[in-house]
């Protein structure tokens, strides 16, 4: 087991180790409420690749990587998707009008 303290090189090696044997790699995220440490794991049972730590900033890149690695699961290109992501989130940061949702426009009652 190797213990990589620094996160660009875990996340790396960990992308590395997964395209290289894409279906005998696997991950573990556990959190040790004892020590209050998240350790990552990363193998193919010949390689160990293994990130700890206590920090709640890291939660964001752990979460990235696992975007990651399921995106390469898909079987899609992880760096193409990302551009198809950045308008589909333009369009949900927008609030939805009734052309977005197919609804018909309400009708308006007055006084007869």
């Amino acid at each position: 087991m190797v213990y990589i303290e620094d996160w660009d090189t875990f996340h790396a090696e960990a992308e590395k180790l997964y395209l290289e044997h894409p279906a005998h790699t696997r991950y573990v995220l556990k959190y040790r409420h004892k020590d209050g440490k998240l350790v990552l794991k990363v193998t193919n049972d010949r390689v160990c690749l293994k990130f700890t730590t206590d920090q709640a900033q890291d939660v964001k890149r752990i979460e990235k990587l696992n975007n990651l690695f399921v995106t390469h699961m898909c079987g899609k290109d992880p760096h193409e998707v990302t551009e198809v992501d950045d308008s589909v989130q333009q369009k949900a940061d927008r609030p939805p009008s009734s052309e977005d949702t197919g609804a018909a426009p309400k009708k308006r009652r007055g006084k007869r």
